[in-house]
C-alpha cells in the first residue's frame, strides 16, 4: 500500500447526475483543507528555514572567533619561535667565534630539536579545542 503525501490526491471528473448542495459544501470543505495544509506546510518550512539561517549563522561567528583566535595564536607563537632560533643563532656565532665546538654541537642540536617542533604540536587534539570553543563559559587566558 503506497502512502499519500498530504498534497496529493485524486482528480475526479465531472459528476454525472444532478449536483445537490452537500456535494457543493463537500467541495468546498476539500478547498478549505486542502488550503490550510498549504499554509500549514508552508508556515512549517519558513520555521524550518530560519532555524537553518540561525544555526548557520552561530556557526559561522564560532568559525569567525576561532579565526581570530587562530591567527593570534599563530602570531604570538611565531613571533616567540623568531626570538628563540634569533638568540639561538646568536649562541652559536658567539661559540664559532669562540672556537667552541662543544658550545656549537649543543647549540646546532638545541635549532634542530626546536625546528622540529611546530607551533601546533602544543595546540593538543582539534577535537578537544571544538569542544572549548563550542562551551560559552569558557574563559580564554592569552
Amino acid at each position: 500500500m503506497t502512502t499519500r503525501k498530504v498534497y496529493e490526491g485524486d482528480v475526479l471528473g465531472p459528476k454525472k447526475g444532478p449536483l445537490n448542495a452537500l456535494d457543493g459544501f463537500n467541495a468546498l470543505t476539500q478547498l478549505v483543507d486542502a488550503a490550510q495544509a498549504c499554509i500549514s506546510i508552508h508556515a512549517t518550512e519558513n520555521t524550518k528555514q530560519e532555524k537553518v539561517k540561525a544555526y548557520a549563522a552561530t556557526e559561522l561567528a564560532k568559525i569567525r572567533t576561532a579565526e581570530s583566535l587562530l591567527a593570534n595564536y599563530f602570531e604570538r607563537s611565531f613571533a616567540e619561535r623568531r626570538e628563540n632560533f634569533s638568540a639561538l643563532f646568536e649562541r652559536l656565532d658567539s661559540a664559532l667565534d669562540q672556537g667552541n665546538g662543544e658550545a656549537v654541537s649543543l647549540v646546532l642540536n638545541t635549532i634542530v630539536e626546536t625546528a622540529k617542533t611546530s607551533p601546533l604540536a602544543n595546540a593538543g587534539d582539534l577535537n578537544q579545542i571544538r569542544t572549548v570553543l563550542d562551551d560559552p563559559n569558557h574563559v580564554w587566558e592569552l
